[in-house]
């Protein structure tokens, strides 16, 4: 029934365009995503405020789901499960990815909870700095997964954020565990260079013996690996799968393929260059990384090649952030596919 079931956060993103100097005057560190309570939260938004800095967009967040919006948009069958609140926020939430046909299940409300939002910081030369209430995502386990969907899937797709989460980590163990023996594959998100810094343990459990596919860009890579060039680092990511697939800015996208079995040995690697699109005027960096794992991985899906994946997840990536927001209209998307995948 689903081309792929993945799992996150959910959040609701609010979008404010500021200058280098205004962020330098918050705690939040550059390109990074930083937890925080509500309080906290408040703060910020409450600085923003005080500095006559309005939110510009109110959009459907979280980085599986935005990779899911990708998948479904271009024509796949997603399945997402995450936690959100019973207000008005979580409905909004659900009610976007139904409109783009991202399934969810009932299980992924909770009652009297408060769904999470983002702070999403965009300053002039385009680069992303959230900070994240995660609200009652914070509280996902295993009651809010609906395990029987994996065991109609071909994919599991696992957000690196999640890593942050203590709760749910047997729920990760558990699905990995369903995916072996319902023979889904597995690909796994790193999401942010936090992540790789501060849950690198929870990253581990996420890739277990070994995945199919990590995503990743280059600094998580080399942070993760301990590499300092980004082909080293995408060789040594093969420890832990199948594909390492390393995005680099405006550099070529770097995919390691192993020619191994799911042991942690590796006969033969084959390194693919792909060329980024050139983009003169960058407006938005937020999601651009979301948008290119859902499209290579739908394109994956759909028996392309691994070059042929990395140019449409590069093209439809290259779209997003000449745009305020991360996610382009679903037309959008297929317009995208149509132009660049070969029939």
């Amino acid at each position: 029934m689903y081309d792929v079931m993945a799992i996150g956060n959910a959040l609701v993103d609010h979008e404010y365009m500021l200058s280098d100097a205004a962020l330098e005057d918050t705690d939040l560190i550059k390109g990074q995503m930083t937890l925080a309570d509500l309080n906290e939260q408040q703060k910020l938004l409450a600085f923003f405020k005080l500095a006559d800095i309005a939110p510009s967009k109110q959009a459907g967040g979280g980085s599986a789901a935005n990779a899911m919006y990708v998948f479904a948009s271009l024509g796949g069958r997603p399945f997402y499960a995450c936690r959100v609140g019973d207000d008005k926020p979580g409905q909004f939430y659900l009610q976007d990815l139904h409109e783009a046909g991202v399934a969810t299940s009932e299980q992924s409300i909770h009652t009297g909870g408060v769904t999470g939002s983002c702070v999403v910081a965009v300053t002039e030369d385009g680069e992303r700095t959230m900070q994240t209430y995660l609200g009652t995502s914070s509280e996902i386990t295993e009651a809010n997964v609906d395990f029987e969907a994996l065991t109609q899937a071909d994919w599991l797709y696992l957000e690196g954020y999640l890593a942050m989460s203590e709760g749910i980590q047997p729920a990760m163990t558990k699905l990995r565990q369903q995916a072996g023996i319902n023979g889904a594959k597995i690909a796994v998100s790193f999401a942010d260079p936090a992540v790789v810094q501060f849950a690198k343990d929870g990253l581990l459990n996420m890739l277990g013996n070994k995945v199919e596919i990590i995503f990743c860009n280059s600094e998580e890579a080399k942070a993760f690996t301990d590499k300092k060039q980004v082909k080293a680092a995408a060789r040594a990511l093969l420890e832990y799968c199948q594909i390492a697939v390393v995005t680099d800015g405006a550099n070529d996208t770097i995919i390691a393929e192993g020619s191994g079995s799911q042991s942690n040995e590796q006969t033969d690697i084959l390194i693919h260059e792909v060329p980024t699109p050139t983009v003169v005027d960058v407006i938005d960096t937020n999601g651009a990384g979301d948008n290119y794992s859902g499209a290579f991985l739908y394109a994956l899906s759909q028996h392309y090649s691994l070059p042929e994946c990395g140019r449409l997840a590069g093209e439809i990536s290259a779209q997003v952030i000449q745009q305020f927001g991360p996610r382009l209209g679903s037309q959008d998307y297929k317009d995208i596919a149509k132009r660049v995948l070969t029939v």
